[in-house]
């Protein structure tokens, strides 16, 4: 068994293991844009994108695990010549052990202060890369005392991909990029008293050298970010239960493709999105 089967087996046992856990949240959920991009496609691109979400918390740290599965139009084609979208799948495992919680240590505006480590994987059916992505994290955390939750972090990343082109029928062995440091933040913030909350994740990603083609990857900026509603009382369910909201992202140099270079404008991705989720 490979280390990302493995790492996705400990991700699914954390969490299927609510006893052990402080609290514990699940959701389901659906987002919807007609904005993006990918390198080397010229053409705006609609996605349709259904989640499975499970974040935890126990005595000395949390854990969160996210399936995403991206469903996209024509644009983006499943395979050469094809009017069927392609369809991905995309995992991140994080686990974060609070030294803070551990030590019973804090200071000032930091809640807690620890590591944070674990895993993205992907693998994709369109015409031209099919990416089948593997990724390993590790590094520090900072969690910062406020309402809801503010981390950031160092993270040092191994990455690396196997793709296969439809149009020439020949594939990539597999190839590890260079190493290389991200600067990472995620937060869930509510708006005052209202039921509104600021929410999402900003990446700032440095070059992994040279790509399995040769070329030299680009720095990357990642943002995400939602307002929620807390929707619940229309249906006269729980506070939380239902949400839904306006999302945006802001991606340049999607994957390390520069967006000056022959990947163009479709590495370069501003996508509003509507979103909907119902927790459990």
């Amino acid at each position: 068994m490979t280390i990302t089967l493995r790492l996705c087996a400990l991700a699914m046992a954390c969490a299927s293991l609510p006893a052990a856990a402080q609290w514990s949240d699940t959701s389901v959920g659906i987002r919807y844009g007609t904005r993006f991009r990918e390198p080397y496609i010229a053409s705006d691109i609609a996605k349709t994108i259904v989640d499975l979400q499970h974040a935890s918390g126990y005595k000395y740290g949390t854990n969160f695990f996210n399936i995403d599965l991206l469903m996209s139009d024509h644009d983006d084609p499943a395979s050469p010549g094809s009017s069927t979208g392609a369809q991905e799948a995309y995992v991140v495992y994080r686990t974060f052990l609070d030294a803070g919680q551990v030590l019973d240590f804090k200071a000032g505006p930091i809640r807690g202060w620890g590591l944070t480590g674990g895993f993205d994987w992907n693998a994709k059916n369109d015409a031209g890369y099919n990416s089948r992505k593997r990724m390993l994290v590790l590094g520090p955390t900072l969690s910062f005392d406020v309402p809801g939750f503010l981390n950031a972090g160092v993270h040092e990343l191994w990455e690396s991909n196997a793709p296969y082109d439809d149009y020439t029928q020949t594939g990539v062995p597999r190839y590890h990029y260079r190493a290389h440091p991200m600067l990472a933040s995620s937060w869930s913030i509510p708006i005052g008293s209202l039921p509104f909350s600021f929410e999402g994740y900003a990446d700032f990603i440095a070059s992994k050298g040279k790509d399995e083609f040769g070329d030299q990857t680009a720095p990357e900026t990642h943002f995400d970010g939602q307002v929620m509603w807390n929707a619940g009382d229309l249906v006269g369910a729980k506070p939380q239960t239902w949400r839904i909201g306006l999302e945006f992202e802001y991606w340049k140099n999607k994957f390390g493709n520069s967006w000056h270079g022959p990947a163009g404008h479709g590495a370069f991705a501003e996508t509003p999105m509507v979103r909907a989720e119902v927790h459990f």
